[in-house]
């Protein structure tokens, strides 16, 4: 590891597997124990989390909107679950709806409206044999909508999980009722409703990704159809343990010069062949077939023939922090397919780092991987491991993977029945692509922390400058929808929406191709969201900082509309790069029309304001001047509100919440809340608490006005909302009040008065988030601290009593107490222990010492000794009375007899 880069990506940092050899990073590390290479890979790992978690690059929405706040439509109904396949008929305005045992015919314009229902449950004895393989029957032995598309104009294809026995039928759209024809839906929809799955139906053939067995643990790729069925091979070079999110067609023989195919693209994550790691690594993939493919004539029969497969890249070349799972995919379509764009949303599979990214890819760039690209083979190492490498020889021709063509054609090869064997059997051993396909601008277009994202779809906008913008909607796992727009290769996150209370995953997604409407499905149900909210933005400047191209500002009706193609108006005002000087220009607001606070002296006081702007910053003014937050008398409330405590004569004048946002090199300033704070002497004390708090309540304010430089030069009208009401009424021109702008920069002032709701009369109110203002900690905060420090003496003095501190301590105690016991040297308890007492020796070991020398107590080391003998016996007189040998042998053990063949052998004598 060298520099700032923690590491040279997961992925490559474990290749090495050969005689046991671990690689992180650029260090080779041989014959790494199981243990010690865990260790290594997870301190890398959290080393690289905590730098992505630092440096990373983020998207705030500059709007939050609350579920109450939006006009939201639902339909849910009761006792139904799992609404999770939505199809869209714009054509009939009908929107189709896939459930738990249930599939319903919505009005698109308005889907609380429902137009048709019909209900598909399992029968009992079905329902029994699921539940005898161990499957649960309040939620796993049910039908489970899977696969809802349009087969022609008269009738739906529908598949069901059906009790764990997958299961197919036609749904009629004369009488929205089923045929009950059962087909067999193996191959063509899961067997557990908590697997992945994926389907498109391209001509009348239904292309799916799903497993085919009840255990799932053979996955396919397959194709059904009256003519020719085909599926891959059942082998882990090819598919290992995919989880499906995506699947679609991309017609590419429509005016093709060469003659080529229109083809079928599957999105997955698996688990990694090519890389080696401590567990499962898993990879994000594309892959793709042919629609004409037939299978081969005696190699891979009834098997793809076209199917190949590539890595899809999605990471932070800065800081090499790899999304390796992918969890839903948006196909930007456009009439030429070279020129569609495909939208994808990853995380990283390593815990809940919360981080989620979007990257982009061209189709086109997607297409010289798998027509240009290098292929991938397996290699021996040590006759017991595959290894996967490039394969630098020329491949077979015709191209292995490739669709029939018109070269193919002039060579005789009209089908895939009659490519040769030798293509047939590269493919079948070499369907994964070793080129990679890189996002667009080699990065994610967006990146967010603590969100993880769960599905995507995207639509293009041409705004009034007839320049084409992608907006980028995703969802969340919290039931939160955002709205995200690609604008000089920068993300700017407009705004986002809590579609559901209870913050449920999003499940589903769908957007119009109109671009009118977009549609989430949950467990819960489904919501209809507008794809903008442009009258919720009450100012001109609002409007344009918003940044959003579905909104233009009305410079007639001083409204925010969604702009129309079809029937635009010459007055509308949109600026995408969020520069508010182009909105018209407004009169400043005297201080008459601020609202009147009236507070007793020494009474805290809280003014309410609330910024729209997730990006913008409270600035609070008094009488002109900046006030500082450090200042101990005030402070900021929920990050925008003034509390002031214990109002004094300094206090009173006229306060201002100011907004300000920084858009690019520009700042734009706009007044949010005005309020003048004075005493009123007169009016008596309902309470004679001093630390009483009167408090303000004002409604939604109404942003309007916009200057630049100067705001001496701003000329216009005022508009302001009344209560209860949402039309802007024009208020009467009131004296102006000069104000400085708070920032050196060109400063855009931008005004907002706010209306009370009502005349407050008692101004003394309290507010339940200023209660802590009267209490007064001190008291207890001293009492606390003399309990623990009397607790710590009587600690102290215990643990001194029972002799457990150091002799400093005893001699402290002896003096005290009068007490002779002296401290004991260190460790002397311990050694104490280890000294064996003197014992009384035999007769015998009497006479042994007739000189009078006294037996030395013996140190005990832990084991068993006796003295030396021949023989192991009783030692006796004559064994003591002979001199004992010198201390050369090994073991000192006296023995003359027969040597010691081994060390631990006991010594025979």
């Amino acid at each position: 590891m060298t520099g700032s880069r923690p590491l040279q990506t997961i992925m490559m940092a474990l290749r090495c597997r050969e005689k046991r050899l671990t690689c992180v990073g650029n260090i080779t590390v041989s014959k790494v124990p199981e243990s010690n290479m865990a260790l290594s890979v997870l301190s890398i790992f959290l080393g690289l989390l905590l730098e992505v978690s630092t440096h990373g690059p983020t998207g705030i929405p500059r709007t939050t909107w609350k579920h109450q706040e939006v006009n939201l439509i639902q339909f849910t109904e009761t006792g139904i679950f799992n609404y999770s396949i939505l199809l869209l008929n714009e054509d009939t305005n009908v929107l189709y709806v896939g459930a738990r045992e249930a599939i319903f015919e919505l009005d698109m314009e308005n889907i609380s409206v429902k137009k048709n229902e019909v209900f598909w449950k399992v029968p009992e004895e079905k329902q029994t044999a699921c539940v005898l393989k161990g499957k649960s029957r309040e939620t796993e032995c049910l039908n489970y909508i899977r696969v809802l598309q349009v087969l022609n104009d008269a009738s739906l294809y529908v598949c069901g999980t059906y009790a764990f026995q997958p299961t197919c039928d036609y749904l009629s759209l004369q009488d929205f009722k089923l045929e009950n024809k059962n087909e067999d839906g193996r191959g063509r929809c899961a067997f557990d409703p908590a697997q992945s799955f994926a389907s498109v139906m391209v001509d009348g053939d239904l292309y799916s990704g799903t497993a085919f067995n009840f255990l799932g643990s053979e996955p396919i790729i397959h194709r059904s159809s009256p003519q020719m069925s085909l599926r891959t091979e059942y082998s882990i070079s090819w598919l290992n343990e995919p989880s499906f999110v995506f699947a679609d067609v991309i017609r590419e023989s429509k005016n093709s010069p060469d003659g080529d195919d229109d083809k079928i693209y599957f999105f997955f994550t698996e688990v990694s062949v090519e890389y080696e790691f401590v567990g499962k690594l898993s990879i994000p993939r594309i892959a793709r077939v042919c629609k004409g493919d037939l299978g081969g004539q005696r190699t891979l029969q009834k098997k793809w023939t076209s199917f190949l497969k590539a890595k899809l890249v999605c990471s932070m070349p800065e800081l090499n922090f790899v999304f390796n799972v992918v969890h839903d995919v948006f196909i930007l379509k456009t009439p030429d397919w070279k020129e569609t764009v495909i939208y994808g949303v990853f995380t990283s599979q390593w815990g809940n780092i919360g981080l989620s990214a979007v990257c982009a890819y061209n189709m086109s760039t997607v297409d010289e991987v798998f027509s240009k690209g290098k292929y991938m083979q397996k290699a021996s190492v040590e006759q017991s491991h595959t290894k996967w490498v490039r394969y630098n020889a020329m491949p077979p021709s015709p191209r292995p993977g490739a669709c029939i063509n018109n070269i193919d054609r002039l060579q005789n090869i009209s089908d895939s029945l009659r490519l040769p064997d030798k293509t047939l059997q590269f493919i079948k051993d070499h369907p994964l692509m070793d080129d990679q396909v890189l996002p667009i601008g080699n990065g994610p277009k967006l990146i967010r922390r603590d969100v993880n994202y769960t599905q995507i779809v995207v639509d293009r906008v041409r705004a009034l400058n007839n320049n084409v913008y992608d907006v980028i909607f995703t969802s969340t796992d919290k039931g939160v929808l955002q709205k995200a727009i690609i604008y000089d290769n920068e993300v700017h996150v407009v705004e986002e929406i809590q579609l559901f209370t209870n913050f449920e995953p999003i499940k589903t997604l769908l957007l119009s191709s109109r671009g009118k409407w977009l549609y989430a499905g949950s467990d819960a149900g489904v919501v209809q969201s507008p794809t903008a909210f442009c009258e919720k933005y009450l100012s001109c400047a609002d409007c344009i900082l918003s940044r959003d191209p579905y909104c233009a500002w009305d410079s007639e009706d001083n409204s925010c509309v969604v702009q129309d193609h079809e029937s635009r108006k010459s007055n509308l005002i949109q600026n995408l790069n969020g520069d508010a000087n182009v909105c018209p220009r407004v009169k400043y607001v005297s201080s008459d029309d601020y609202q009147k606070i009236i507070v007793k002296p020494r009474n805290a006081a809280e003014l309410q304001c609330q910024l729209k702007s997730n990006l913008a910053k409270v600035v609070w003014k008094l009488n002109g001047t900046v006030l500082s937050v450090e200042d101990s008398r005030y402070h900021l409330l929920r990050g925008d509100s003034l509390l002031i405590l214990s109002v004094s004569e300094q206090d009173l004048g006229n306060y201002e919440c100011w907004s300000e946002e920084q858009v690019k090199s520009s700042s734009f300033a706009q007044l949010v809340a005005g309020f003048v704070l004075s005493f009123d002497l007169n009016v008596p004390s309902t309470t004679s608490d001093p630390t009483s708090t009167a408090t303000t309540t004002t409604t939604p304010l109404n942003p309007v006005i916009q200057t630049e430089g100067n705001a001496n030069t701003a000329e216009s009208t005022l508009t302001s909302t009344s209560p209860g009401s949402t039309t802007p009424t024009t208020l009467p021109s009131q004296t102006e009040t000069k104000l400085t702008p708070t920032s050196s920069t060109t400063v855009q002032t931008l005004w907002t008065l706010p209306i009370p709701i009502s005349d407050v009369p008692n101004l003394e109110t309290k507010d339940p988030s200023t209660e802590y203002i009267k209490s007064n900690n001190s008291n207890a905060l001293l009492l606390l601290f003399l309990l623990f420090f009397i607790l710590f003496l009587a600690l102290m003095a215990y643990n001194c009593y029972m002799q457990f501190l150091p002799p400093p301590c005893l001699k402290l105690r002896a003096a005290l107490l009068g007490s002779n016991k002296k401290a004991k040297p260190e460790y002397m308890a311990c050694e104490a222990g280890l000294i064996e007492p003197i014992v009384e020796k035999t007769v015998q070991i009497e006479a042994h010492n007739q000189n009078g020398a006294q037996q030395k107590g013996l140190r005990d080391t832990g084991y068993e000794t006796e003295p030396d003998c021949s023989n192991g016996k009783i030692p006796t007189t004559k064994h003591l009375e002979e001199p004992q040998e010198s201390k050369d042998k090994p073991f000192d053990v006296i023995c003359e007899s027969q040597p010691i063949e081994y060390a631990d052998a006991d010594a025979p004598c």
